[in-house]
């Protein structure tokens, strides 16, 4: 049996900026969407804490994407959000010492896995209220700041020189 010369390509590796942070935008609004839950246990919660987490991961992924990081390297983190947040930070995205130092203690904690995996590790979670608020200010500080490299990236793009030929043919406007 012989393997294919052309390999497909990871998934993402040819997202754009715009996509990247729909992505994010549609794992915050499921994390909402998944917040009511029987409060008393916690293994309801393990749902939308897991979306939660994702949508940061891709928040971050976004941010660094528009901060002129490659797929590659962003990929080879894993899951990590300590090192994604280190990179984002590195690249100018400012957040509180607090949440900083919430998604050091979510990668520390290997929240990502045990919220998939680990019911019997629900005690160590961290506070709803903490990961709330880390996704709130992640969203909140990433959107803009890709919106700007996003409307860079379309100010920068070469002009078609053929564009205005085309535009008086059909009559369209420019």
């Amino acid at each position: 049996m012989q393997k294919s010369e052309a390999r497909t390509p990871y998934p993402g590796t040819s997202a754009s900026l715009g996509q990247m942070l729909g992505l994010a935008e549609a794992y915050l609004a499921a994390a909402y969407k998944l917040m009511d839950y029987e409060t008393g246990n916690p293994l309801q919660s393990a749902p939308m804490r897991l979306v939660s987490i994702q949508a940061v991961e891709l928040y971050l992924n976004a941010y660094l994407l528009s901060s002129g990081e490659c797929a590659a390297t962003i990929r080879a983190l894993q899951h990590d959000l300590g090192k994604r947040s280190e990179l984002a930070i590195k690249a100018g995205l400012v957040l509180r010492k607090r949440t900083e130092a919430h998604l050091l203690g979510l990668s520390s904690a290997r929240e990502y896995l045990t919220s998939r995996y680990g019911p019997e590790l629900a005690h160590s979670w961290s506070q709803l209220s903490a990961l709330l608020a880390t996704v709130k200010e992640v969203s909140e500080k990433v959107h803009p700041a890709v919106r700007a490299a996003i409307t860079r990236q379309f100010a920068e793009r070469p002009r078609d020189p053929n564009a205005a030929a085309c535009a008086d043919a059909t009559g369209a406007k420019l």
